[in-house]
């Protein structure tokens, strides 16, 4: 029996709160990750986590365990990939996050483009509108948009995204178009996952929140109210490209579009990053390049 036996599935545990969600991330069975940490706190004499049916929480000794684990695991990994071979090729299990619209239409397409190069790799990609905990939840990369405020994650810029602020013909021609940002308010608005809509005015950066008459979290359902003329709305460039440049859509307000946000692949391994994560970044970064999601 090692000594690390039951380190890394305590880790996934406490991390995710859940056997079964430990078991997913490690590949393991919930029997046997429940089983190692049984056998880890034996030889600790120490009770690290408190069970119930419902859910399992770190006891004091299990909280101040985990810090030291984590520090191993990081030391662990970090000197294993230092003795690996420069041209390993990525392999194992990929978890990785986006937002629906942005990773239907960029991500996934790229992602599979990846898998088909690289056959021992496996890759669990989530989309979900909502920020995951990739520290808690065991993600090794998500894709993320505008200012960052995760300390524990490292981030790339891979892309920008513009937000524009843009009607139907119909509507500009039943209500007229704004000529300032005063004069949205008097307008029907159209609100998606964001309520906050931003601009800039005299050189700096105004947030605006209207009460909108229609509301969905889905971008491409908003920009659908806006062709038929239901009110303004402002939304990521790549939604909105094709109705503007035919005239289906009228940007407004173009002189206080607020400053392009950046779209950031960001990871929770600060020293190290594993050579699947590596890979896939840099993939992302040239394959969004390459198929019109920069600028």
């Amino acid at each position: 029996m090692s000594r690390w036996d039951g380190i890394d599935e305590f880790t996934a545990v406490a991390e995710q709160a859940s056997f079964s969600g430990a078991a997913k991330r490690l590949g393991l069975s919930t029997s046997a990750v429940s089983r190692e940490i049984a056998r880890l706190e034996d030889r600790l004499q120490t009770r690290l986590l408190h069970r119930t049916t419902r859910r399992v929480e770190l006891t004091d000794a299990g909280r101040e365990f985990l810090t030291q684990c984590r520090r191993l695991i990081d030391e662990r990994d970090e000197a294993l990939a230092a003795i690996q071979p420069d041209d390993h090729a990525p392999r194992g299990l990929l978890r990785m996050t986006c937002s629906v619209s942005y990773g239907e239409r960029f991500i996934a397409p790229a992602v599979n483009a990846f898998a088909r190069q690289h056959s021992e790799l496996r890759i669990d990609l989530d989309l979900d509108n909502r920020l995951r905990d990739l520290v808690g939840e065991g993600y090794d990369l998500a894709i993320r948009f505008g200012h960052l405020t995760d300390s524990r994650l490292m981030a790339r810029r891979l892309a920008s995204r513009s937000l524009i602020l843009c009607a139907s013909p119909e509507y500009l021609a039943r209500r007229g178009a704004p000529r300032e940002l005063s004069e949205i308010g008097s307008h029907d608005t159209l609100s998606g996952s964001s309520q906050q809509w931003r601009f800039t005015e005299g050189g700096r950066e105004v947030t605006l929140t209207p009460l909108s008459r229609w509301r969905c979290n889905s971008g491409t359902a908003v920009m659908d109210a806006a062709l038929q003329g239901l009110g303004l709305c402002q939304l990521p460039d790549f939604y909105v490209r094709g109705a503007l440049e035919d005239g289906r859509l009228v940007s407004l307000l173009d002189s206080q579009r607020p400053p392009d946000e950046g779209v950031w692949a960001v990871h929770p391994h600060p020293r190290h990053v594993p050579p699947k994560v590596r890979a896939m970044i840099d993939w992302l970064h040239d394959h969004l390049d390459t198929n019109g999601a920069k600028p």
